[in-house]
Formats: structure tokens, C-alpha cells, sequence
């Protein structure tokens, strides 16, 4: 999805590899779903919240026009920093982090996640909670089952999506998320939400719409359990000779410090880095001429949240921006 020189902004990062290509459904829908129903039911599943919850009369034709026919934009680093951190989202997440200031620090301390990533990811994922989507993510994931280009994935998350329901966390019709089924303020796919989500606030029930707390520490948790070293930054803006080849940069090469300036890269200000020991790897997304920068371990577990450097580069840069 992702090249070195361009971003391909897609719908959803659920559909991070191929194009929109529909599958010939084999079976009627409601066949489709009586089989759905069984297999929940035979894993032990109440049959009175998955006959709610698939009470469907046909596919949803919103989300097929949306899977079939995702717009695609292949963009710059420089035109997606624009597009994505805009001063509205900045301004949104600097009054969003103050008056929470003392949930992140509880939760920071918790787990050992620095409140920038948090914000971050939640200002990119749901605009800080305000966008969460308004598909009912039962019905969005059993279309995509039915008929869409991913039907084996999407079974697994309708089946996810239905564990959820039947522990009780969620109402099927407050069960609300993006057309592929990506849920709530984090915008966990379903297998995301029962592998990650948190009950912060001991309520019994892991609410990721509703619950800034539940929202906070479950990303902050989705972060700890995928690696993030507290304390440690996520990189920072560099500059970078223009002589210095692309073909020895990226993420895979990974070098000391004291190797990089040793190659003319300096901290943006122009001074050199004050721990030569740190290894670290350089980005320069639109090549020579671009912005560059140096990141670090942290920077791989952002990418663990979306696989994309530009995703990763703007969680870091807004939550730098916002706390």
C-alpha cells in the first residue's frame, strides 16, 4: 500500500493489499446468515443476541458501493502531512489533551505509554472521538462476508464481532464503526478489540465508544503489548545532505548516531545528536529535497497500530504537536 515515494489513502487500513474485487456469492444471504447463526450458536454463543445482531434482510449496498469503489489517492508525504495534520486537528487536539490531562497521565503510568502516541492515534483514528462512523458493524462485516473481495477475513471478524456481543461489552445496534468494521474512538477491527481492549474503569463491560478511559488504556495497551519503551521518543525531524543516496535510507537501515553524522545528518536545528550510541534509521519519504527524519524502536510499534510510515510519521508528529 505504501511506496517510498507516495501513500495510497485507502477507506480503511482492513484493506491494506489488493483492489475492491467483488466475490460471486454461492448461497442466498439469508442461507448465508442461518449458517453464520449456527456456527456462533454451536461455539457456545447466545442465540438470542446473534438473532439481533443478524437480523438482516439483504447486504448492505452502502458498504459494497464503498469496497468496490474505495477512491484511491496516491499522495506525497508533503501533501498527506497537509491533508491529515491540519491546524483544525491540531487546535482540536491541544483543548482534547489538556482537559484530559490527568486521564492520560493515569493511564500513561498504567502502562508505560507516553500520552503523545495516545493522542495521536485517537486524533488520526476518530478525530478525538467525533467520527467513529455510523455503520452497524454487524451488518457492514457479514456484507463484506457474503460478498466481499476478503470473504474468509471478514467471516473471522463477523464471528469476533458477534464473541463481542454475546460477552455483553455492547448493544448490538450501539456496535458502531467504519463500513469495513473497524469499531469506536480506536477503530479496532473486532479481533484488535477482544485481543487489546481494556476495562479501565471496572464497570465490567470494555465500552471503546463511549468510555474516553476504556478508549485511552486500550490503546495504551494495544502500544505496551507490542513493544513501546516508555520514555523513549519516537524520532524527530532531521536534515539530511541532499548527496546522501535514498537507496541508504529507510527502515531497515539502521545505524548509531555517531555512523549518521558521520554522513552529514544533524537535528534539525543543524547540531549534532547528543547520544552517538542511539541506533536509529532515516526516512526521507519524497527523496532529496523532502523532510527527513531519524526514528527509532518506538516508531516500529506505531507501525504495529497502521503498517504505513506516513500514518506513524503523523501520530508522532501530532502528539508532539497536541501534549
Amino acid at each position: 500500500m505504501i511506496g517510498r515515494r507516495g501513500f495510497l489513502l485507502s477507506a480503511s487500513a482492513a484493506f491494506a493489499a489488493g483492489l475492491p474485487v467483488a466475490r460471486a456469492a454461492t448461497q442466498s444471504y439469508p442461507a448465508f446468515l442461518a449458517g453464520v447463526r449456527a456456527e456462533a450458536v454451536g461455539h457456545g454463543l447466545s442465540a438470542a443476541i446473534i438473532d439481533r445482531a443478524l437480523a438482516l434482510r439483504a447486504p448492505n449496498e452502502r458498504v459494497l458501493q464503498l469496497d468496490r469503489h474505495q477512491p484511491e489517492f496516491t499522495l506525497t508525504w508533503a501533501q498527506y502531512r497537509q491533508k491529515v495534520l491540519t491546524p483544525k486537528k491540531i487546535a482540536d487536539g491541544r483543548a482534547a489533551a489538556a482537559s484530559r490531562a490527568a486521564l492520560l497521565a493515569a493511564v500513561s503510568g498504567r502502562y508505560g505509554v507516553d500520552r503523545q502516541p495516545l493522542v495521536g492515534i485517537w486524533g488520526l483514528e476518530s478525530a478525538y472521538g467525533t467520527r467513529m462512523g455510523t455503520f452497524h458493524v454487524a451488518d457492514a462485516l457479514a456484507t463484506l462476508a457474503y460478498d466481499g473481495r476478503r470473504a474468509a477475513f471478514f467471516r473471522t471478524e463477523l464471528m469476533n464481532a458477534l464473541r463481542i456481543l454475546d460477552h455483553g461489552d455492547v448493544e448490538p445496534e450501539s456496535m458502531l464503526g467504519s463500513y469495513a468494521g473497524a469499531m469506536g474512538q480506536p477503530q479496532f477491527m473486532p479481533s484488535a478489540y477482544l485481543r487489546y481492549a481494556v476495562d479501565f474503569t471496572g464497570t465490567g463491560r470494555r465500552d471503546i465508544w463511549n468510555s474516553e478511559p476504556d478508549v485511552m488504556a486500550s490503546i495504551a495497551n494495544y502500544m505496551a503489548r507490542c513493544g513501546w519503551v516508555g520514555g523513549e521518543p519516537w524520532g524527530q525531524e532531521i536534515m539530511v545532505p541532499a548527496s546522501l543516496a535514498q537507496a541508504e535510507l529507510g527502515r531497515g537501515a539502521v545505524h548509531t548516531l555517531e555512523d549518521w553524522m558521520a554522513r552529514g545528518v544533524r537535528r534539525a536545528d543543524g547540531r549534532p545528536f547528543s547520544r552517538a550510541d542511539i541506533r536509529g534509521a532515516v526516512l526521507r519519504p519524497d527523496g532529496p529535497g523532502g523532510e527527513a527524519f531519524m526514528v527509532y524502536r518506538n516508531f516500529s510499534v506505531i507501525r504495529r497500530y497502521n503498517p504505513s510510515d506516513f500514518y506513524a510519521l503523523a501520530v508522532g508528529l501530532l502528539g508532539r504537536d497536541v501534549t
